[in-house]
């Protein structure tokens, strides 16, 4: 039996064994049902192992049922890690397209063929609406609405979201280029280093007035890490040079530093703009005449005032008293 690639050099236990360049990085969302899916991918073969020993129109029909459910579950399947992505965000905007309806669509109407037989139509058509309606119970509705986006400008979210799909597409890059190297840590660090800068994409899609500082990041800074990255993983699937292998993991690390330095201060200025509302709204309700300290009792007079008060009461007392006239 085949077992799965495991050990100290695995990208995955690179970083439960705290190996020289891990670090802490939160976890990648993942929807419970993510795996359900290709279950009923495996449920259908039925349809593609008897499509052989028919004949033309059973063949047809079955591949295409075939064919139809399975995309449907893939489709399903991306819906699942749209979803989750989608709860794990603070801000976040509705998948673009449903894409769990479509699956649910496109798996009945692949029941439904598979089930069609001459005279039967309706109730081939009955089966693949059961299907539909067991599919959207079993793995619900596709998020319909934005999250979060209360009080943000949309054209700055727009553009946040241009510069992280931007960034996205150097990630990728970086990734499939690093993979010619050959090397397994190598791509587990290119990976880590991958969920240091999506940390920072969080940042800036909750905070898009923050794109001003960052952008050089999400531009600039990742564009040069994928060219380097480019150049290194054709030397050294070349060549296999140790020195140039140890200065790709320094920059990797020092690049990765001021990413994490970055994030830490777009979330100090969130901060500090929450100080100044506070703030802000403190002096106004102070104004006002609305907080606790201006409904308190006044503080007792200053020592000097009370002593002048005495004196003035005793020279009263002291002063002759008029005798009234007869």
């Amino acid at each position: 039996m085949s077992e799965r690639f495991g050990g100290r050099f695995s990208p995955k236990d690179l970083l439960r064994n705290n190996l020289p360049g891990a670090t802490a990085l939160p976890p990648t969302p993942r929807h419970p049902h993510e795996g359900r899916p290709k279950w009923i991918t495996l449920a259908a073969t039925p349809f593609l192992l008897g499509a052989f020993f028919q004949g033309a129109t059973g063949l047809v029909t079955d591949l295409a049922a075939f064919g139809l459910i399975a995309s449907g579950m893939w489709m399903t399947r991306e819906g699942l890690v749209a979803q989750a992505a989608y709860e794990a965000r603070r801000v976040a905007r509705r998948p673009a397209i449903p894409r769990k309806l479509f699956g649910g669509i496109l798996g009945g109407l692949g029941l439904g063929i598979g089930a069609v037989e001459p005279g039967l139509w309706p109730q081939a058509a009955l089966v693949g609406g059961a299907g539909l309606v067991l599919h959207q119970i079993g793995f619900g509705l596709d998020p319909m609405r934005d999250k979060g986006r209360e009080g943000i400008d949309s054209f700055q979210q727009d553009r946040a979201q241009r510069m992280i799909d931007e960034g996205e597409n150097y990630l990728d890059q970086m990734t499939d280029a690093i993979a010619r190297a050959g090397d397994r840590r190598l791509t587990a660090r290119v990976d880590m280093f991958a969920a240091t800068v999506r940390h920072l994409f969080d940042r800036v899609r909750d905070n898009p007035g923050g794109l001003a500082s960052a952008r050089r990041y999400l531009g600039v800074y990742l564009m040069g890490a994928r060219d380097a990255t480019i150049r290194f993983a054709d030397l050294y699937s070349q060549t296999q040079d140790g020195s140039a292998r140890a200065k790709y993991l320094a920059f990797l690390d020092d690049l990765e530093k001021d990413f994490i330095a970055r994030s830490d201060r777009l979330l100090d200025g969130d901060r500090d703009a929450l100080d100044i509302e506070m703030s802000v709204l403190r002096d106004r309700l102070a104004r006002e005449g609305l907080t606790g300290a201006a409904t308190a009792t006044p503080p007792e007079d200053p020592p000097a005032l009370q002593s002048q008060d005495a004196q003035t009461f005793d020279d009263l007392l002291k002063m002759p008293r008029k005798e009234p006239r007869q």
